[in-house]
């Protein structure tokens, strides 16, 4: 399993702002090692952010998004929230962490 995920989110005037940072290789299958060996892709496909149990976001992302990415987004929500960051990658692996809106 992969290291967690950072998440943190923040509620403002009825808006929280939700900052996550996944730990992850995200390999193209487009890159050559030392001895010229194509790496295999490897990267998250789907993701799906949920607030007390309810969709706020479902996203889908391929091999051109970056190692270790970054997600800002925001919602209408308020303190208290509980929020559940899940992904899966191409090779099935998954991942899923837990804030609390303050």
């Amino acid at each position: 399993m992969s290291d967690p995920m950072r998440v943190r989110a923040a509620e403002s005037g009825g808006i929280v702002d939700v900052k996550i940072l996944m730990k992850h290789d995200m390999e193209s299958g487009q890159r050559k090692d030392a001895s010229g060996k194509v790496i295999p892709a490897w990267h998250i496909t789907t993701i799906n952010v949920k607030a007390n149990g309810k969709d706020v976001l479902n996203g889908q992302f391929g091999p051109a998004v970056s190692k270790d990415p970054f997600l800002n987004f925001k919602y209408k929500g308020a303190k208290g929230d509980k929020i559940v960051v899940s992904w899966v990658d191409n090779k099935g692996d998954k991942r899923t962490d837990e804030a609390t809106a303050s």
